[in-house]
């Protein structure tokens, strides 16, 4: 730790204009694709003066804070603790939220993700954890809810779960299961409770001067989702029936004494801002699909939302929306995402990737008109390096229209027809693919294959009509939505449809399985990353963690069409010994989403019918291959696998 100018480990992860396009001498092994950025969650602080962000030095991964000279003003070593977000409170203190996986099954039925934030005091140069001073409160934070100033004093506000003295044994219990709500002394680490969750799940919005303006409460038992002024319940300002839990209370709206509440109780998604002192709703945002909020740093108001329409972003206050604009246009022909701002938008961080870009951040200044390359993601990527990715439309078997994102290896022949990987995304509901850099898909592309990532229905961005598609249709017409696909690439004589393999994640993993076991002769191998394979017991175990009568039971009940025998007949492992093609099996054995007993349970299966099939247990890792190594090790492993099965 400690002050001074960009050290050595630091000038490998940043970068001058000067190196743009630097290209490399050899095309990198199609493992390369797959070592964790080198520069991740870069976030500026409200001033636009510094800025944080992780960078990976030869083998070891750093926190850094960086002036707009380049002076290094903090650093310390992160090692292999999985960081999951960085956001700034003020100028001076940095929040970084972490996650460990709990497993202690003596206790709990199940393994879970704990999450934590650690403060950093930028200045003084000293760190400790939200909550490690609270004797009362658990070392772990479940959801922020802002910052600002009290008194002179920077306070965040987290929720928390509640420690109390049992009075027959004097040991410390929890109080209940929800969590309070704390205001935390950022500079003594101090923290107060502000108000009581017990009884219901709650959310809060809280202002910058600590007051809580609003909460609401959703009971599980009934799916009931109710909004309240203040802390108490005395006045009512909006309820829903929401059986699968799909309202949120986001923040404040535009104006102090407003708040913004995300809808999906109905037929559609709605955004709707309250006024509390005449209780009137506005729907901002209707005909756009929305992503993400933009919030200003310091007074907490809504400022705008990221959109998947361009251009991106939209912005509220014209002068906002001018400095975006003007950014947006440098950028011409590059996907652009806004990934944080200084109070007055006066500096912008932004990403950029497609084409040929493997990912770059710039740090735009709107007074000076300049946009700075600063980092690249992946900058032992050159690029050449980059496999081109388009859009491709076509009709699926009961005529919805499905788009999908198509990568081609580097050096392809416009008439070659190439051996195919299909890839389809986890989620599935509400999740989809893009354009821009995937590592996975390039990875597959630099070793010769075409990939294919469709948006099936229940994928996001296409209307709520088209999401609640996908509901009930595992194995069924989202699965066939995937082979559509490689139909209407066939049929161009884009690829070739005996050369093609599946292979995905998450529920790109079921879809994998799915691919061989429900469906016949389009797959020649299938690999699937933390996929599910017996849906019954899925569901179970999702009842097991979170009760029968909450809406996370009857999501995933909706989700998949059922439960019990309703679900035998798309579960890939009820259909084992009618798999004609191998099967690779990756599960991190610290999973918390799919528990690593359904890769098992497939296996099982396979090897009763006799089948080829491998299981390949990550030690330490979960859902979402956090790691590196055993990033690295899962695309070596399905990258030789599909190599062998499916030479390019």
């Amino acid at each position: 730790m400690g002050n001074g100018s960009i050290g050595g480990w630091l000038r490998g992860a940043l970068i001058a204009a000067a190196a743009m396009g630097a290209s490399v001498q050899a095309a990198p092994a199609p493992e390369v694709y797959g070592r964790l950025p080198e520069v991740e969650l870069m976030r500026l602080a409200p001033s636009g003066r510094h800025y944080a962000f992780i960078a990976v030095v030869g083998e070891e991964r750093r926190l850094a804070v960086v002036d707009e000279a380049g002076k290094l003003l903090y650093s310390t070593p992160v090692g292999t603790a999985k960081v999951r977000d960085l956001s700034w409170a003020g100028d001076d203190h940095l929040l970084v939220t972490v996650s460990t996986t709990f497993d202690y099954r003596l206790v709990f039925a199940q393994a879970f993700e704990l999450y934590g934030v650690l403060n950093i005091d930028v200045p003084k140069r000293s760190s400790s954890m939200v909550f490690k001073q609270s004797a009362s409160v658990a070392d772990i934070v479940l959801g922020s809810f802002g910052s600002g100033v009290v008194d002179g004093q920077r306070r965040a506000y987290f929720g928390g779960l509640t420690y109390v003295r049992d009075s027959g044994n004097g040991q410390y219990v929890f109080r209940h299961g929800y969590r309070d709500l704390y205001s935390v002394d950022l500079d003594t680490g101090k923290a107060s409770r502000l108000d009581k969750g017990e009884g219901h799940p709650h959310d809060w919005v809280v202002t910058p001067q600590g007051e809580v303006i609003a909460h609401s409460e959703y009971e599980e038992r009934s799916g009931h989702w109710t909004l309240f002024e203040g802390k108490r319940t005395q006045r009512q300002l909006l309820s829903r029936d929401s059986p699968l839990d799909q309202v949120d209370l986001l923040g404040l709206g535009r104006s102090p004494g407003s708040l913004l509440v995300a809808d999906g109780s109905g037929d559609r998604d709605a955004l709707l801002e309250l006024t509390l002192n005449d209780g009137k709703a506005e729907e901002l945002f209707a005909d756009r699909s929305t992503e993400d909020y933009f919030f200003d740093p310091e007074t907490g108001l809504l400022l705008g939302a990221r959109i998947a329409e361009e251009p991106g972003a939209l912005l509220f206050d014209e002068r906002l929306q001018a400095r975006y604009l003007s950014a947006r246009k440098a950028f011409s022909g590059f996907q652009l995402k806004l990934v944080s701002y200084s109070r007055n938008f006066d500096r912008l961080l932004v990403f950029t990737d497609g084409g040929d870009d493997s990912g770059t951040y710039w740090l735009v200044d709107i007074a000076s008109r300049k946009a700075d390359p600063i980092a690249n993601a992946y900058g032992k990527i050159a690029a050449e390096d980059v496999g081109p990715t388009s859009l491709l439309h076509y009709k699926s078997g009961d005529g919805l229209a499905i788009e999908a994102v198509l990568t081609l290896p580097p050096a392809a022949k416009p008439d070659q027809a190439l051996p195919l990987v299909v890839m389809p995304h986890g989620g599935p509901i509400g999740v989809r693919d893009r354009l821009g850099f995937d590592w996975w898909a390039q990875a597959y592309a630099s070793a010769g294959y075409a990939v294919l990532q469709p948006n099936y229905r229940g994928s996001s961005g296409y209307g709520r009509a088209f999401l609640d598609a996908g509901y009930g249709q595992w194995g069924r017409l989202m699965q066939t939505d995937l082979s559509d696909g490689v139909k209407a690439l066939a049929q161009a004589g884009r690829i070739d449809p005996a050369r093609v393999c599946i292979v995905g994640g998450s529920y790109g993993g079921y879809a994998a399985l799915a691919g061989v076991a429900l469906q016949r002769g389009i797959y020649r191998c299938a690999v699937s990353v933390g996929g599910v394979s017996d849906l019954a017991a899925f569901f179970n175990w999702q009842v097991e963690g979170h009760g029968y009568r909450s809406g996370t039971a009857r999501f995933w009940q909706r989700a998949i069409g059922g439960s019990g025998s309703q679900v035998r007949d798309i579960s890939p492992a009820m259909f084992a010994d009618k798999v004609e093609a191998p099967v690779l099996l990756i599960h991190g054995r610290d999973d918390t989403i799919v528990p690593i007993e359904q890769s098992r349970l497939m296996e099982a299966a396979l090897r009763k019918a006799d089948k080829p099939v491998t299981l390949l247990a990550l030690d330490g890792e979960d859902h979402w291959l956090s790691r590196e190594a055993t990033r690295m090790s899962t695309l070596k492993a399905s990258l030789d696998f599909v190599r062998q099965h499916n030479p390019p």
